[in-house]
């Protein structure tokens, strides 16, 4: 009994040593990979590092990320020095070129203790920049440096890394959110049409039937000023035959001509009064009148239908032969260039429809949105009343068309009123959401990005208003989430695990 007693104290003794071991050799291997991650931004640049802790005497490595701004793109050439300067005592590295696509590896040695700052020196196409890192530390003792370094490693539990070498080779972006003006939003939908001055409707001064007289008059075809689209021929009919009218006051018109030239011959030698030639030229003038009228729209095989100005066939009303009365619509034609845009809202909004100083429309067909400026656009008018047929208030807004508009078509339109309320906003491709919860991903480090529910306010189509869930200080994913999303679904990667390169 004994014997088994002191076995198993031994034993205990034993295992207790191992684990002793296994967890010295387990803290020895993460304070050999403890690193401190450098992040900081300039106006063309942005830096992301992970480096070994410094220490005097001790050369470390600086894996450095540099993206291009805005656009994050990577930095593809270009010469690089860094240089780790404390008090007043330099420590510098230079490479020519990047050691991979946007990622420069340096190695310093620093010489001395203290805080200091990091500068890289970025040079490229004869263009110099500068991005500075301003609280270095560097440590005298090892053990002090590693301890440092693990005590400011992220940790998170909601967190998703998402690399440099990702984000370069998708549309991606990180911004602060902006705290400006943002007042009450109205969202309604909006008819396009064509403006008045900007669309002409030709009618049919005479009854007749329609003869095709350009190729291929069709719908959304080109036309130019004058350019004879249609005849209207009376030939054929018994009773208001234009053709046969044009033809008497043409007749007439040449007789009374000939007679008033006539009588003006033998005026000269007093053959006839006064008032004969008179009444020759009253005559004359009068079928010249009718005539001239006639030939300006006529021919002998009818009226002409000519455009008045360029642009394009919007709507024909007519089929070649078909029988049209004096008055009828033809063809419309329109310039498409300005655009109105017919939106109605509800009652509640009229005390605020004088605000109304800006706006966003969404296209439907292809979900763009653009703002009023963008397409040149203003608040033509807005209604004051009601009536007993529409108890929806009007309002009228004209845009330029920069062809992704189609008159008679519908947009999404967001109608923005002025206010000195101050609110904290985000672009609306920011924006997540997950059975009815929205939420977006907050950088904690250019590599990692930790997924957080807001609550969002009114939303303009372009920006929405945050209510709780950031603050101005912390960068948003706002180009790209969705891919960090799917990133963070796949759980590949472990954000702790560092790079590889």
């Amino acid at each position: 009994m004994k014997i088994n007693i002191f076995l198993f104290a031994v034993l205990a003794l034993f295992f207790a040593s191992c684990q002793t071991n296994q967890n010295h050799d387990a803290e020895e291997s993460h304070h050999e990979e403890a690193k401190i991650q450098i992040t900081a931004y300039s106006n063309e640049f942005e830096l992301f590092a992970e480096a070994d802790p410094f220490i005097v005497g001790k050369t470390g490595s600086i894996l450095s990320h540099f993206s291009h701004l805005p656009n994050f793109t990577a930095l593809e050439k270009g010469s690089m020095t860094v240089r780790l300067i404390v008090n007043g005592n330099e420590t510098r590295h230079t490479l020519d070129n990047p050691t991979r696509k946007g990622i420069y590896k340096f190695e310093l040695k620093p010489e001395t203790e203290g805080k200091g700052q990091l500068l890289f020196d970025i040079e490229t196409e004869n263009v110099k920049f500068q991005l500075k890192v301003p609280e270095v530390q560097v440590f005298s003792d090892e053990h002090d440096a590693i301890h440092a370094a693990e005590a400011v490693v992220v940790s998170s539990t909601n967190a998703t890394v998402f690399t440099k070498e990702q984000s370069w080779k998708i549309d991606f972006a990180t911004e602060h959110p902006n705290v400006e003006p943002f007042g009450q939003v109205i969202k309604t939908t909006a008819q396009v049409e064509s403006t008045q001055g900007d669309e002409i409707l030709i009618s049919a001064k005479t009854n007749g039937i329609v003869m095709l007289s350009a190729d291929n008059v069709l719908e959304g075809k080109s036309v130019s000023n004058g350019q004879v689209l249609y005849s209207i021929s009376g030939s054929g009919l018994a009773n208001n035959n234009s053709v046969v009218r044009f033809q008497e006051a043409k007749n007439n018109y040449d007789k009374t001509k000939a007679d008033y030239e006539r009588l003006a011959e033998l005026a000269k030698d007093k053959i006839i009064s006064e008032k004969d030639l008179l009444n020759a030229k009253n005559k004359f003038d009068n079928a010249k009148v009718t005539y001239d009228n006639l030939n300006q729209n006529f021919n002998a095989s009818g009226q002409k239908i000519t455009s008045s100005m360029n642009g394009y066939v919007k709507q024909v009303f007519v089929q070649n032969g078909q029988y049209v009365e004096a008055g009828q619509s033809i063809i419309s034609i329109s310039q498409n260039k300005t655009l109105l845009l017919k939106a109605e809202v509800q009652r509640k909004f009229a005390p605020v429809l004088g605000t109304i100083n800006s706006a966003n429309i969404r296209t439907l067909h292809n979900n763009q949105t653009y703002t009023l400026e963008q397409l040149n656009g203003k608040v033509l008018s807005y209604g004051r009343n009601t009536n007993k047929d529409n108890y929806l208030i009007p309002i009228n807004l004209q845009i330029d068309n920069k062809g992704a508009f189609v008159s008679g078509g519908f947009v999404e339109l967001y109608l923005k009123t002025l206010s000195s309320k101050q609110a904290l906003i985000i672009p609306n491709a920011a924006l997540l959401e997950e059975q009815g919860i929205f939420y977006v991903f907050v950088q904690v480090h250019p590599e990692l990005f930790e997924k957080r529910e807001v609550k969002v306010g009114v939303s303009d189509g372009l920006k929405t208003e945050i209510i709780k869930g950031i603050n101005p200080q912390e960068r948003v994913v706002t180009t790209g989430a969705i891919l960090v999303k799917l990133a963070q679904a796949t759980g590949t990667l472990d954000a702790h695990s560092g790079h590889n390169h």
